[in-house]
């Protein structure tokens, strides 16, 4: 999902062509060829023949918000869970012998 959210922040910007997408995204040819393709039969985003440019379809743009939502809880959930490891290793420390 990460790296379809990058490729959709690169189109969201008024449209791109593949190596824009490429670059901007950090990936590689075989790597944006693959996710290219997958975001398009999501229509995610859709080819425009005139300009030559990927452009974001509002269901992208819907993607996008919801993604940006997951992307603060995943962040929130993880950062929890660290917390929550870092207390056991300390009660783990206290219960052992030393």
């Amino acid at each position: 999902m990460d790296i379809i959210a990058d490729m959709l922040r690169v189109v969201r910007g008024g449209g791109a062509k593949k190596t824009q997408i490429m670059y901007q995204a950090n990936l590689s040819y075989r790597l944006l060829t693959k996710y290219l393709n997958e975001v398009v039969e999501a229509c995610l985003v859709r080819f425009e023949h005139s300009d030559g440019c990927y452009v974001l379809t509002a269901k992208g743009r819907k993607f996008l918000v919801r993604y940006r939502e997951y992307a603060r809880r995943n962040r929130s959930v993880e950062r929890r869970l660290n917390d929550v490891r870092n207390e056991r290793r300390v009660l783990e420390e206290l219960c052992s012998s030393g």
